[in-house]
Protein backbone atom coordinates (compact mmCIF):
# COMPACT_ATOMS: atom_id res chain seq x y z
CA UNK A 1 0.00 0.00 0.00
CA UNK A 2 1.75 3.09 -1.30
CA UNK A 3 0.43 6.13 1.27
CA UNK A 4 1.56 8.80 -1.63
CA UNK A 5 -1.90 7.29 -2.70
CA UNK A 6 -3.87 8.55 0.44
CA UNK A 7 -2.62 12.22 0.42
CA UNK A 8 -5.16 14.79 -0.16
CA UNK A 9 -4.31 18.04 -2.70
CA UNK A 10 -5.67 21.22 -2.20
CA UNK A 11 -7.69 20.16 -5.39
CA UNK A 12 -9.60 17.31 -3.68
CA UNK A 13 -9.81 19.98 -0.61
CA UNK A 14 -11.86 22.42 -2.97
CA UNK A 15 -13.84 19.79 -4.28
CA UNK A 16 -14.70 18.60 -0.31
CA UNK A 17 -15.68 22.12 0.66
CA UNK A 18 -17.70 22.77 -2.50
CA UNK A 19 -19.72 19.53 -1.82
CA UNK A 20 -20.05 20.51 1.79
CA UNK A 21 -21.39 23.46 0.71
CA UNK A 22 -23.83 22.33 -1.30
CA UNK A 23 -24.94 20.11 1.33
CA UNK A 24 -25.42 23.12 3.46
CA UNK A 25 -27.62 24.86 1.08
CA UNK A 26 -29.70 21.72 -0.05
CA UNK A 27 -30.44 21.29 3.96
CA UNK A 28 -31.13 24.90 4.56
CA UNK A 29 -33.34 25.26 1.67
CA UNK A 30 -35.78 22.21 2.99
CA UNK A 31 -35.35 23.65 6.66
CA UNK A 32 -36.99 26.89 5.09
CA UNK A 33 -39.45 25.24 2.68
CA UNK A 34 -41.20 23.20 5.81
CA UNK A 35 -41.25 26.45 8.21
CA UNK A 36 -43.13 28.19 5.34
CA UNK A 37 -45.36 25.42 4.91
CA UNK A 38 -45.69 24.78 8.45
CA UNK A 39 -46.77 28.76 8.60
CA UNK A 40 -49.49 28.85 5.97
CA UNK A 41 -51.18 25.77 7.44
CA UNK A 42 -54.69 26.40 8.59
CA UNK A 43 -55.17 24.15 11.35
CA UNK A 44 -52.38 22.55 13.11
CA UNK A 45 -52.63 20.22 15.30
CA UNK A 46 -51.72 20.84 19.33
CA UNK A 47 -48.58 19.26 19.66
CA UNK A 48 -47.57 21.25 16.51
CA UNK A 49 -48.40 24.31 17.62
CA UNK A 50 -46.74 24.59 20.76
CA UNK A 51 -43.03 23.47 19.94
CA UNK A 52 -42.52 23.19 24.10
CA UNK A 53 -44.16 21.13 26.76
CA UNK A 54 -46.66 22.53 28.90
CA UNK A 55 -45.59 22.00 32.72
CA UNK A 56 -47.67 19.82 34.56
CA UNK A 57 -48.34 20.75 38.03
CA UNK A 58 -47.83 17.96 40.32
CA UNK A 59 -49.71 19.15 42.75
CA UNK A 60 -51.98 22.35 42.00
CA UNK A 61 -52.82 23.88 45.56
CA UNK A 62 -48.95 23.72 46.06
CA UNK A 63 -47.60 25.30 43.29
CA UNK A 64 -49.52 27.54 40.45
CA UNK A 65 -49.21 26.27 36.64
CA UNK A 66 -47.59 27.90 34.13
CA UNK A 67 -49.18 27.68 30.83
CA UNK A 68 -47.13 28.35 27.18
CA UNK A 69 -48.81 31.23 25.50
CA UNK A 70 -48.20 30.57 21.78
CA UNK A 71 -47.90 33.88 19.62
CA UNK A 72 -50.43 35.22 17.60
CA UNK A 73 -48.01 36.08 14.44
CA UNK A 74 -45.52 33.68 12.99
CA UNK A 75 -41.58 33.96 14.52
CA UNK A 76 -40.56 35.51 11.51
CA UNK A 77 -42.68 38.55 11.17
CA UNK A 78 -43.76 41.64 13.08
CA UNK A 79 -47.37 41.76 14.25
CA UNK A 80 -49.42 44.33 12.79
CA UNK A 81 -50.07 47.51 14.50
CA UNK A 82 -53.15 47.49 16.46
CA UNK A 83 -56.09 49.30 14.39
CA UNK A 84 -58.20 52.03 16.31
CA UNK A 85 -61.50 51.20 17.31
CA UNK A 86 -62.84 54.72 15.84
CA UNK A 87 -62.19 56.57 12.25
CA UNK A 88 -61.66 59.95 14.62
CA UNK A 89 -59.14 58.09 16.69
CA UNK A 90 -57.40 56.97 13.41
CA UNK A 91 -57.67 60.74 12.74
CA UNK A 92 -56.11 62.02 15.85
CA UNK A 93 -53.27 59.11 15.63
CA UNK A 94 -52.43 60.56 12.38
CA UNK A 95 -52.64 64.30 12.86
CA UNK A 96 -50.21 63.58 16.06
CA UNK A 97 -47.91 61.35 13.79
CA UNK A 98 -47.57 64.48 11.52
CA UNK A 99 -47.08 67.10 14.33
CA UNK A 100 -44.27 65.38 15.71
CA UNK A 101 -42.70 64.54 11.93
CA UNK A 102 -42.95 68.72 11.39
CA UNK A 103 -41.51 69.29 14.65
CA UNK A 104 -38.66 66.79 13.66
CA UNK A 105 -37.72 68.21 10.42
CA UNK A 106 -37.93 71.93 11.98
CA UNK A 107 -35.25 70.64 14.08
CA UNK A 108 -33.46 69.15 12.18
CA UNK A 109 -33.90 71.90 9.35
CA UNK A 110 -31.79 74.21 12.36
CA UNK A 111 -29.46 72.04 12.69
CA UNK A 112 -28.73 71.88 9.02
CA UNK A 113 -28.35 75.58 8.89
CA UNK A 114 -26.31 75.74 12.07
CA UNK A 115 -23.83 73.40 10.23
CA UNK A 116 -23.84 75.28 7.33
CA UNK A 117 -22.84 78.47 8.93
CA UNK A 118 -19.93 76.67 10.75
CA UNK A 119 -18.98 75.19 7.82
CA UNK A 120 -18.89 78.81 6.13
CA UNK A 121 -16.55 80.11 8.88
CA UNK A 122 -14.38 76.71 8.44
CA UNK A 123 -13.99 77.00 5.22
CA UNK A 124 -13.10 81.05 5.40
CA UNK A 125 -10.34 79.86 7.88
CA UNK A 126 -8.91 77.68 5.41
CA UNK A 127 -8.64 79.82 2.45
CA UNK A 128 -6.82 82.44 4.82
CA UNK A 129 -4.16 79.43 6.18
CA UNK A 130 -3.91 78.82 2.81
CA UNK A 131 -3.35 82.35 1.74
CA UNK A 132 -0.91 82.43 4.33
CA UNK A 133 0.79 79.45 3.16
CA UNK A 134 1.33 80.66 -0.26
CA UNK A 135 2.60 83.96 0.62
CA UNK A 136 5.38 81.91 2.96
CA UNK A 137 5.97 80.19 -0.42
CA UNK A 138 6.81 83.27 -2.50
CA UNK A 139 9.40 84.43 -0.41
CA UNK A 140 13.10 82.93 -1.00
CA UNK A 141 13.85 79.55 0.20
CA UNK A 142 16.17 80.97 3.08
CA UNK A 143 13.64 82.98 4.89
CA UNK A 144 10.86 80.47 4.33
CA UNK A 145 11.79 78.95 7.99
CA UNK A 146 11.98 82.65 9.37
CA UNK A 147 8.52 83.63 7.98
CA UNK A 148 6.91 80.56 9.35
CA UNK A 149 8.29 81.08 12.90
CA UNK A 150 7.16 84.77 12.50
CA UNK A 151 3.76 83.38 11.46
CA UNK A 152 3.89 81.49 14.76
CA UNK A 153 4.51 84.01 17.04
CA UNK A 154 8.38 83.86 17.61
CA UNK A 155 10.43 87.03 18.30
CA UNK A 156 13.53 88.47 16.08
CA UNK A 157 16.13 87.43 18.44
CA UNK A 158 14.61 83.56 18.47
CA UNK A 159 14.19 83.44 14.77
CA UNK A 160 17.71 85.30 13.87
CA UNK A 161 19.68 82.42 16.09
CA UNK A 162 17.45 79.22 14.73
CA UNK A 163 17.41 80.25 11.30
CA UNK A 164 20.87 81.99 11.17
CA UNK A 165 20.01 85.30 9.70
CA UNK A 166 20.72 88.80 10.52
CA UNK A 167 19.01 90.31 13.24
CA UNK A 168 17.90 93.35 11.40
CA UNK A 169 16.62 90.29 8.60
CA UNK A 170 14.52 88.60 11.42
CA UNK A 171 13.16 92.16 12.49
CA UNK A 172 12.21 92.99 8.66
CA UNK A 173 10.42 89.10 8.49
CA UNK A 174 8.59 90.03 11.73
CA UNK A 175 7.59 93.17 10.47
CA UNK A 176 6.34 92.12 7.57
CA UNK A 177 4.19 89.19 8.75
CA UNK A 178 3.07 92.33 11.72
CA UNK A 179 1.99 94.68 8.43
CA UNK A 180 0.27 91.65 6.50
CA UNK A 181 -2.07 90.76 9.98
CA UNK A 182 -2.64 94.64 10.55
CA UNK A 183 -1.55 94.06 13.46
CA UNK A 184 1.03 97.10 13.70
CA UNK A 185 0.64 100.61 11.49
CA UNK A 186 3.16 100.72 8.33
CA UNK A 187 5.58 103.24 8.25
CA UNK A 188 3.64 105.46 5.77
CA UNK A 189 0.99 105.57 8.58
CA UNK A 190 3.18 106.71 11.40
Amino acid sequence: MNLEDLAFGWREALLGAVALLVLYAVLAYRRLHLLKKGATSPALPESAASPLPEPVAENDEASPATTHVEASFPWNEPPDPPEPAEPAEAALLVDNRLRAAEAEITTLRGEVAALGEELAELRDEVKRRVERVQASQHVAPIYGDAMQMAVAGYDAAAIAERCGVARAEAELVVALIRNREGNEPTMRER
